[in-house]
Formats: structure tokens, C-alpha cells, sequence
């Protein structure tokens, strides 16, 4: 597995068009280990939708674990793990939100129905744990806290639109929660792969602890760049209906608390479509939402700062945050079909 030199690597981008197919590879391998001689209904789609990650997490890991002086080889392990941690998220994400589509793909529960695709995230998760476990306790320590992290992120979303709107009318629903969400949800596990790829470099405890902050602020900010997204999409489209206000209320909330009345509206179906003081409400929150943005692509940042010298890879490490939210924009853009 020969290294490719650093001066290949301008920018994140460019390391992780190299980095991916290091990744990718025993991706796959591992996944058709654990699927193989499973009865599905249809094996192709299946694993074309769980293999069709942009693997960001994993090359994180190995740009954290080289940058620290560790060999790629022993990153990819690690690389792996935390791609199927990513996978199953994603496969147990769809189904409780009902999603049918993710990239232009069928997703797992619609391919192999709900019971199957939840076994099928279960089965991940623990090949996971099992994979880092067989590595050293404190990988195991990793992914599993991870696992845990993440799992209730997913749970303190609201589920119900209803629900919701009893919790604002009785005003239960907390300021913070929106942070929290972004952390576990999404925060948590960018930082376990920047932890993972500190501990495949053999780095001591004060490194290893910068990593996770590093990762956890680029996971929250890449979370706050996808919800970003979703209200601009809103404010040239206003209409808006009771399931797309659930997964927007939690950021509207935070940024903007004066949006509670207009949102209670659209989670009862008493409004279909944000405008007047909604539409400016909207807006306020995504200008608030880029500022929160910027303040963690900055705190990752400022993690590395005494980490490298002023050497390639210590500034490829700090440009890498801005770089994933610029990649990140970037395929948003590409995604959203052209108008008439």
C-alpha cells in the first residue's frame, strides 16, 4: 500500500480522491463477508445503496492517522470500521424517517423490507465494535461509545409533528436541543474516525483527545451545512408540509425562537408554505446558521494549531475543515435539478 506524496495533496479534495479507493476497497470486501450466503431480495441494490458513502469519515481517518506519522495500512481497519458505523446509521435513519430515496438510490428497508434492513444495521454496528475490539481495547472504547452517542442523537429527534407541537404549545421544547442533536447525531462520529486515526499513528493522550474535538467540530458543522441546505431550499420554495417542519424545527428553534408560533402552524396543517414574518424568520435562521458554521470550522482549526509544525501536512490538516464544507456545497449544488 504505497504512500503518494504529499505534494499531491493541495487540498482535502485532492487527498481524498487518492485516500477513497483505499477505503472503498475493503469496504466492499467486508460488506460481501457479511452478506454473502444471506438470503436477499435483491443483492445488487442492496449493496450498491451501502457502498455508495463518499467514505469522507473514513479518509479522515487515515489523513489524521499519516499526518501524525502512522502508516495508511493501519488507518484503513480503522477506516473501515467506521464506514459501516456510517452505513448503519444511515439504513436505520431511512426507515425511521421514512425516506425511500438517498441519492438517486432505493434505500434498505425499501429493498429488503424494514425487519431485514434493521437486522442487516445491527449486524454492522457489532461487526464494528467486533473489528476494533480485535485491535486494542481502546478502539473498541471508540466505536462503541460512538455507536452509543449517535444512537441517542437519533433519539432526541422529534418523530412526530403532533407531538412536537404539543411540546411547543406547553413550551417543553429546549433551546439547546438543536446542539446536542448536532453533536451525537453527527459531531460524535467525525470525531471518533479523527480519534481512530490519532490511535492508528500511536499518538499519546493529549493528541488524541485534540483529534475527537477536531472531528466533532467539523461533524457539527457539516450537520448545520446539510440542515442549511434543506432551508434554503425552503426559502425559494416556500411550501413546506407537517414531516419537512419536524426536521427543520429543531434548527428554526435554535436560531430563531420566534419562529415557534409559524412552525406550530405547519406541524398542525393549519399552513402549508412559510411567508410574511415565517419566510423572514427563515431567512434570519440561515444567516445565523452560515455564523455557526464559520465558529466551528474555526474551533477545528485552532484544535491543530500546536499539533504540526508549519509543515504540509499540518496546513492540509487545518485547511481540511473549510475544504469537507466546500465539498459539501459543492455536490448540494450538483444534486438540486435545474428549474424549467
Amino acid at each position: 500500500m504505497a504512500n503518494v506524496p504529499l505534494t499531491e495533496f493541495p487540498d482535502f479534495r485532492k487527498y481524498w480522491e487518492q485516500r477513497r479507493p483505499f477505503v472503498e476497497e475493503p469496504f466492499k470486501k467486508k460488506l460481501s463477508g457479511l452478506l454473502d450466503g444471506i438470503p436477499l431480495r435483491d443483492s445488487v441494490s442492496l449493496r450498491g445503496a451501502l457502498e455508495a458513502g463518499k467514505k469522507i469519515r473514513g479518509c479522515l481517518s487515515c489523513l489524521i492517522s499519516e499526518a501524525l506519522g502512522g502508516d495508511l495500512q493501519s488507518a484503513v481497519p480503522r477506516s473501515v470500521a467506521i464506514e459501516l458505523v456510517q452505513a448503519a446509521t444511515l439504513i436505520h435513519d431511512d426507515f425511521v424517517d421514512q425516506d425511500t430515496v438517498r441519492g438517486n438510490r432505493p434505500v434498505a428497508w425499501v429493498i429488503e423490507g424494514p425487519r431485514r434492513a434493521v437486522l442487516i444495521g445491527d449486524v454492522l454496528f457489532a461487526t464494528a465494535i467486533q473489528m476494533m475490539s480485535d485491535l486494542s481495547r481502546e478502539d473498541g472504547l471508540t466505536v462503541s461509545r460512538a455507536i452509543a452517542q449517535v444512537s441517542q442523537g437519533a433519539l432526541r429527534e422529534p418523530l412526530d409533528p403532533l407531538w412536537l407541537s404539543r411540546e411547543l404549545a406547553a413550551d417543553r421544547h429546549g433551546s439547546r436541543l438543536y446542539e446536542k442533536i448536532i453533536r451525537l447525531k453527527t459531531g460524535i462520529l467525525f470525531g471518533a474516525a479523527c480519534h481512530l486515526g490519532a490511535i492508528s499513528a500511536g499518538a499519546d493522550l493529549r493528541f488524541r483527545q485534540k483529534a475527537f474535538r477536531f472531528g466533532v467540530h467539523i461533524g457539527e458543522a457539516y450537520q448545520i451545512a446539510d440542515d442549511l441546505s434543506e432551508v434554503q431550499q425552503h426559502l425559494q420554495h416556500p411550501a413546506i408540509t407537517a414531516r419537512q417542519a419536524l426536521a427543520l424545527a429543531p434548527a428554526c428553534l435554535h436560531f430563531v425562537s420566534g419562529m415557534r408560533l409559524y412552525l406550530n402552524e405547519i406541524l398542525t396543517e393549519r399552513s402549508t408554505t412559510f411567508n410574511g414574518p415565517a419566510l423572514e424568520g427563515l431567512a434570519a435562521a440561515a444567516g445565523l446558521m452560515k455564523e455557526a458554521i464559520k465558529y466551528r470550522l474555526k474551533a477545528a482549526q485552532e484544535e491543530m494549531e500546536d499539533v504540526f509544525p508549519e509543515n504540509s501536512w499540518g496546513e492540509l490538516v487545518r485547511k481540511t475543515p473549510r475544504d469537507i464544507i466546500r465539498m459539501f456545497n459543492a455536490s448540494q449544488k450538483e444534486s438540486v435539478p435545474s428549474g424549467p
